[in-house]
């Protein structure tokens, strides 16, 4: 061990308060001697990926924080700039943020039996409305209509899914609200599903497509725009261009529908008292290698701030967090009840991996470490 770069990182806790191997609160314990020379070589990028793995923890972590920041050593030394985020809430944002055509091989095309499984008949992959459901068929089909009503929706307007996901609400949008439909997804499987399973059961003379396109590629005019569970995947730099797209594909009194998942603020978390464990932190690592590889979570300050700086006026802001609480257990639940199954169709591993990606997802939501929102966008 390079005995130089020990003090170094020691001294430069030192002028922070921290000590290596002490008693309190702010001071932190090392487990792998290879710490210092990874943090020193990467900054906040060692810092708090080594943190994710073990190589060292400390007594309190937000104790730990408060005092590097309080001695601006985010200010001097380089590359720890970004301390506090990378091991706070926005450690869901380590990654690159390149992962959305990653995403849709990785995940969704692991094969409709598992997720069926899971989801249910309707193959809804995102949070129910239960506000007056009994299950989660209900409940995903009172989830579609508060969308629509939410745009509008009338006789021979154009809708666009951007991430239509198995095409449950590009379906619901046609049987029920008269409209031409195109959908866009990265997942081949959900498009030869969507265009086997869905489109010839739907009994209509408007348009219907789906097609395997990223929303970048896109082009054309539609009247209303819905993204569900998409803008995850997206990443920080993409959000204004792909604010300013969806602009410009709309009519003057274009709607746009927003459901995305959020991660509370700063302010938030202090606000809430959440504290900030080694097991939160390691399963947000799990969530980023294993489930959502390059996912990023935005605050909904980064959503409307996107929205209003390309034109949209942001009407309503929904939180949904208890329904999405509600919809990750009874997924569990379902996939638990069928886990010979779904073992049988797929792995155990891959049980194991959705099992705990599903039950500690609803912990998340439930503690209030993540929500879930609709924002109502609309061109004026």
């Amino acid at each position: 061990m390079d005995t130089g770069l020990q003090e170094r990182v020691a001294g430069l806790l030192h002028e922070a308060g921290v000590r290596i191997g002490g008693t309190q609160p702010q001071d932190i314990q090392v487990h792998d001697p290879r710490f210092f020379a990874r943090v020193m070589g990467q900054g906040s990028l060692g810092l708090g990926e080594s943190y994710m793995e073990g190589w060292w923890d400390a007594n309190v972590l937000d104790e730990f924080l408060a005092h590097l920041m309080q001695a601006h050593l985010d200010e001097r030394v380089h590359g720890w700039r970004e301390v506090a985020d990378a091991l706070k809430a926005r450690l869901f944002n380590l990654q690159a943020g390149q992962g959305s055509y990653e995403v849709g091989r990785r995940h969704y095309d692991l094969g409709n039996d598992l997720y069926q499984a899971m989801l249910g008949q309707r193959l809804v992959y995102s949070c129910g409305y239960w506000r007056a459901a009994g299950d989660l068929d209900a409940a995903q089909e009172a989830k579609l209509d508060l969308v629509c009503r939410k745009l509008g929706l009338e006789p021979g307007m154009t809708l666009l899914d951007i991430g239509c996901g198995w095409g449950s609400t590009i379906q619901r949008a046609v049987e029920k609200y008269d409209v031409n439909v195109i959908g866009l997804t990265l997942s081949e499987n959900q498009k030869q599903h969507i265009e086997t399973n869905r489109f010839p059961n739907i009994d209509t003379t408007r348009s219907m497509e789906v097609r395997l396109q990223p929303w970048e590629d896109f082009e054309g005019k539609v009247d209303r725009i819905v993204s569900i569970g998409a803008f995850e995947h997206f990443g920080f730099n993409k959000y204004d261009d792909y604010m300013k797209k969806t602009y410009s594909w709309m009519p003057d009194d274009g709607v746009q529908m927003l459901h995305t998942i959020i991660i509370p603020s700063d302010e938030e978390i202090k606000a809430k008292k959440l504290p900030l464990t080694m097991s939160k932190v390691r399963f947000i690592k799990f969530i980023m290698d294993e489930i959502y590889p390059g996912g990023r979570l935005p605050l909904a300050a980064q959503v409307t701030d996107a929205a209003t700086r390309n034109g949209y006026t942001v009407t309503r802001e929904q939180h949904l967090q208890p329904h999405y609480v509600k919809t990750l257990d009874t997924w569990a639940a379902n996939l638990k009840d069928k886990k010979d199954e779904a073992i049988e169709i797929t792995s155990e591993e891959i049980y194991e991996r959705f099992y705990k990606y599903l039950t500690g997802c609803a912990d998340l939501f439930r503690d209030g470490y993540t929500d879930v929102v609709q924002f109502t966008m609309e061109k004026q």
